[in-house]
């Protein structure tokens, strides 16, 4: 490494910094904010940066720098737009062991500021070692999007408790135990949530049973999307890599399972139709077992748990057992795939409304009602209704849709393998039988299907062979 991190406590101690414009305003927010009391000298201060340091009991010095203000000072910051009084700031600190930081003169810098991702008390610096800035910033970035805010709320609640943990558990490894369950577990996503108070009564109850062997487990009912990792949401990313075992349904893609956490206990319980490896009672029983072992379990789903993925069954059967769950969106697939193929769902000129039907009920037939289907100036998203497709479409027809109803299928919406069919009520049954489409796909009915030829945008080579879109096979 070419430089050691290191934090600074300048709580109540003084840094020098020689400069009033922008970038020493930058300087000083940062130094202000971890407690610094900040002597600025300059010819000139911006207002801003006066006030902020009068706010902060500082001091303001109009005139020419000199050594002796380096007399109490703790560390020293050059900001100037002058190479001499740089320098001469550089070597006046270093002759007297105080380390000095000259802005955007890495060779003049005894110590350097990092990209900062601050969730107080939890600190994080990054830095480049002055090689590139902007790749650190960069970085910093994206550890923002991951990190949430609440890991600040968390860090604060364990820092209240850690004297009476220390207490409770008298070996090392105990402790490590403990705070791995806290922060892993039911009591960081009540923070998370924003339910403090109930985060602090339930680690005020683990200490109090101090034993962390026998915490309760927890499910966690996430929303996989339609297939594309990069459309899942921050917080299943976060809780698929702190679960203990997942089980995954066949309609998860891949390359989103492999996003779980790696030494995860990892059960399959695909379903097809006719062809499930476990039956949904299955699944809850395994769930709840789980769970009670104080496992914290993750039910990955297509789309979204909420819509035709079941996930209500799978509640009511925690709830049964006391088993707390907490629930995480995912992009249900008729507005992924709709994307994705260019067709939009509503439109001024075509749809003012959407509707989501299954194509397949609980007792495996199709009974649906047609005659609030047909309304006019909407648009029908039909899931799982690839095996059902001529009994739809005839269907649709007979209750008064016009049979030349633009409609499209979209089959594996969001993938790289991705195919879109269109054609109409009347001849997309037979193109699909020449195509033969693979599940899982949709189909959508609607007079905004004759979009998708102008708005196709997802890697795709359109052939014009009876509506059928491939993926390019460049």
């Amino acid at each position: 490494m070419d430089y050691l991190p290191l934090f600074f406590k300048l709580n109540d101690r003084t840094a020098l910094l020689v400069g009033g414009g922008q970038v020493a305003l930058r300087k000083a927010t940062l130094l202000t904010r971890a407690g610094a009391r900040v002597i600025v000298v300059a010819h000139k201060v911006e207002p801003e940066l006066v006030e902020l340091i009068e706010l902060h009991n500082g001091q303001v010095i109009i005139g020419e720098y000199h050594p002796a203000l380096l007399d109490e000072a703790y560390l020293v910051i050059a900001a100037t737009d002058d190479d001499q009084l740089n320098e001469r700031v550089h070597f006046d600190a270093v002759e007297r062991h105080i380390p000095v930081n000259v802005v955007d003169n890495q060779p003049l810098c005894t110590f350097i500021f990092p990209a900062i991702v601050d969730r107080s008390p939890i600190v994080i610096g990054i830095s480049s070692g002055g090689e590139s800035p902007v790749l650190a910033r960069l970085l910093r970035a994206k550890l923002e999007t991951w990190i949430p805010q609440g890991y600040s709320r968390l860090g604060r609640l364990v820092g209240q408790f850690r004297q009476q943990v220390k207490a409770t558990f008298s070996s090392v490894e105990r402790r490590r135990i403990f705070w791995e369950k806290v922060l892993q577990g039911q009591i960081a996503e009540k923070v998370f949530a924003g339910r403090d108070r109930e985060a602090r009564a339930l680690l005020e109850t683990a200490l109090e049973t101090a034993d962390p062997e026998h915490q309760v487990g927890e499910v966690y009912l996430v929303g996989g999307g339609p297939g594309d990792p990069e459309l899942l949401t921050f917080k299943a990313l976060r809780l698929m890599q702190q679960a203990d075992v997942v089980l995954y349904d066949q309609l998860v893609s891949p390359e989103i399972v492999d996003l779980c956490r790696r030494d995860a206990d990892r059960i399959f319980v695909g379903k097809r139709r006719d062809n499930h490896t476990l039956p949904q009672a299955g699944i809850n029983e395994l769930l709840v077992k789980h769970a009670l072992q104080g496992r914290r379990v993750l039910r990955l789903k297509g789309g979204d748990p909420f819509i035709f993925g079941r996930g209500g069954e799978e509640l009511e059967t925690l709830k049964q057992h006391n088993i707390p769950f907490q629930v995480v969106p995912g992009i249900t697939a008729a507005s992924a795939c709709s994307t994705y193929a260019g067709i939009p769902l509503t439109h001024r000129n075509y749809a003012q409304s959407v509707k989501l039907v299954t194509g397949q009920l609980k007792n495996r037939t199709s009974d649906l009602n047609f005659d609030e289907l047909v309304h006019p100036n909407q648009t029908i998203v039909f899931y799982m209704g690839l095996h059902t497709l001529s009994s739809l479409c005839e269907q649709l027809i007979a209750h008064g849709k016009s049979a030349a109803t633009p409609a499209a299928i979209v089959s594996n919406g969001t993938r790289a393998d991705q195919q879109v069919l269109t054609g109409t009520l009347e001849s997309l049954p037979e193109l699909q039988n020449q195509a033969q489409l693979p599940a899982p796909a949709l189909i959508i009915v609607g007079e905004v299907v004759q979009l998708h030829e102008n708005l196709a945008w997802f890697g795709e080579e359109v052939l014009h062979n009876h509506g059928l879109i491939l993926p390019d096979a460049h």
